[in-house]
């Protein structure tokens, strides 16, 4: 079986949007969130929320840019989970952007956002 499956990742986007939604988001890396929410130009304390809302509801399942299966995380907080990557069009920042997360009793954890730095063949 090829995991994540559509089904899967759908599932996965809606859980980690009501997370957000319910303002339940937790920052793994936040030295390093900030420095890239700064690249980004937006203040990742008052516009995060919004970021992340857009984000995940502008993401398909075939924005999926993780691994098949999805990695586990090794970082002691989050250690275990499973992590989904998306790379996707933005109009807040006019560029793709890459944001990696893991969800855990439904707690949205957010591993990377940035501009997308992968350069795809044939871009």
């Amino acid at each position: 079986m090829n995991r994540p499956s559509h089904k899967e990742l759908f599932g996965k986007l809606n859980e980690a949007g009501k997370a957000v939604e319910h303002g339940r988001i937790a920052l793994l890396n936040q030295v390093s969130l900030a420095a890239d929410a700064v690249e980004l130009e937006y203040d990742i304390e008052l516009d995060l929320m919004e970021v992340l809302t857009e984000l995940l509801e502008s993401a398909t399942p075939s924005d999926y840019t993780g691994s098949r299966p999805p990695k586990r995380s090794y970082e002691q907080d989050i250690q275990g989970l499973e992590l989904f990557a998306f790379t996707v069009a933005s109009r807040r920042f006019r560029c793709r952007v890459y944001f990696k997360f893991a969800l855990s009793q439904e707690w949205f954890w957010l591993v990377s956002l940035h501009s997308d730095r992968f350069i795809r063949e044939g871009s």
